[in-house]
């Protein structure tokens, strides 16, 4: 079967078709229009463009960041013109047919169960560190979501009150509307508001992550014992087979290993933790979910 997953971003989209061995037989990528409108009307071209790729209407798979409240049909997204819209049904009336749409960290995680580096696992779970923080849980190769379809916002979890304190860190509002969230102090504005705090300068995550070892060791020590508390958690309520890291922060060198010593460190007692490792899909990992989403609501 070949299917269409569509990476819907704030600055472009990207129309993936995949062939029966979910291998790229075709991409497009167009700019994200800045108007809602144009923005409904630049994804049902992306599907009409795949229809003429694949000869025939595929199931279609859209991922893109934010939420849509399942009673409503409401989009809410900070990156995207489309809050308070019936965003999936306009896109749906637009291009005369269905679509499935999921949270892009979501179809990351989905992904990397059945293809990627939780293959052969039956709980996965992924942790997206940009410039938010979100995350999704696969088991036996489909997407674990629940009622209110807000299952995988792990950034808008609260802040380890113990830690806050122990760096003397702001508590400040996050963009969901709460104080103190998760994101707020992991995401990549958030680790350079904990350099702000601990060293009175502005960082960039790179700059950070360069002198980790030497004079920024503070700052790389409280953002790890964040992330690394925000894991114990998740791990304490889900217990994954694997924990797969994706998003900018991740592509940090040797994160994967500085995650996991403090994610070792935070764990109750002397239990173990599950293996911490990269996403392997690279920037074919949320279409390709996406795609699977939908070719698993048809089958």
């Amino acid at each position: 079967m070949t299917a269409v997953g569509i990476d819907l971003g704030g600055t472009k989209i990207e129309t993936q078709v995949f062939g029966d061995d979910w291998q790229v037989i075709a991409r497009n990528r167009v700019a994200t229009p800045r108007d809602y409108d144009g923005l409904v009307a630049a994804v049902a071209g992306q599907i009409a463009w795949a229809d003429l790729q694949t000869g025939a209407p595929a199931p279609v798979g859209i991922g893109a960041a934010g939420l849509v409240n399942p009673v409503t049909g409401l989009a809410l997204t900070a990156n995207l013109v489309a809050s308070g819209k019936p965003f999936p049904a306009d896109i749906a009336k637009a291009a005369g047919r269905a679509v499935t749409y999921v949270n892009d960290c979501r179809a990351l995680a989905l992904s990397e169960a059945v293809f990627g580096a939780g293959k052969g696992h039956r709980t996965v779970m992924s942790l997206i560190m940009g410039t938010g923080i979100g995350g999704g849980i696969a088991v036996n190769g489909a997407i674990l979501q629940g009622p209110t379809r807000t299952g995988g916002e792990f950034g808008h979890t609260a802040a380890p009150a113990h830690l806050v304190a122990k760096y003397d860190l702001p508590v400040v509002q996050c963009g969901c509307g709460r104080m103190g969230c998760c994101e707020t102090y992991i995401a990549g504005p958030g680790l350079g508001r904990i350099a702000r705090t601990l060293t009175g300068r502005d960082l960039t995550s790179q700059e950070i992550a360069t002198g980790r070892h030497t004079e920024f060791a503070p700052v790389w020590q409280a953002w790890c014992e964040l992330v690394a508390d925000l894991l114990r958690t998740l791990i304490l309520t889900v217990d994954p087979d694997i924990v797969v890291l994706g998003g900018g922060l991740s592509q940090i060198d040797k994160v994967v290993d500085d995650l996991t010593v403090a994610t070792q460190t935070a764990q109750i007692g002397d239990f173990s933790i599950p293996p911490i490792v990269l996403a392997q899909g690279g920037d074919t990992s949320g279409a390709r979910g996406a795609a699977l989403a939908a070719c698993n609501e048809v089958t």
